[in-house]
């Protein structure tokens, strides 16, 4: 396998997740590890992570022609799932959630946990609002400082 999954390769697992009812969220290939992240409205179920890995290892080894070997990782993003976009901004809104942005005035990394507020899609990219858990005050962050971002399990 190349160094990186090809577009056409990714855009078929994304097909195969689709017809599971899943989203491919994620194809990372690190270390000799192949990792796919599934989500699913309800969870996702080891079913779904199952059937998902048979279909996907049929289209990974066609597009095997180095013959690198690999493992192949199938799961869920977890419960401190990373947020993936405009999508998880919206469907988390309420939720606490940790973010790790670079501070425009100094470039800075900071990060703060609150709770995720309303995405607004009217700046580029989009920003979002996130009311801190201490301060109690509102950070309005756009999309394009955000460095990572995840839900935040409250113990």
């Amino acid at each position: 396998m190349a160094s990186q999954v090809d577009q056409k390769t990714e855009e078929e697992l994304a097909k195969i997740a689709s017809a599971e009812g899943c989203e491919l969220l994620e194809v990372e290939l690190k270390g000799g590890t192949l990792r796919l992240t599934l989500d699913h409205p309800d969870g996702v179920t080891l079913e779904h992570c199952e059937s998902f890995s048979r279909q996907a290892s049929l289209i990974l080894d066609l597009e095997d022609t180095d013959s690198t070997s690999y493992v192949l990782e199938v799961s869920s993003p977890g419960l401190d799932r990373k947020l993936y976009g405009p999508n998880d901004y919206r469907r988390f809104r309420g939720e606490l959630v940790r973010v790790t942005f670079r501070d425009s005035a100094t470039g800075d990394l900071k990060t703060v946990v609150g709770t995720l507020g309303d995405f607004d899609t009217e700046r580029a990219g989009g920003s979002v609002a996130i009311r801190e858990r201490e301060s109690q005050l509102t950070t309005c962050l756009p999309l394009t400082a955000v460095e990572a971002a995840r839900l935040e399990i409250d113990i």
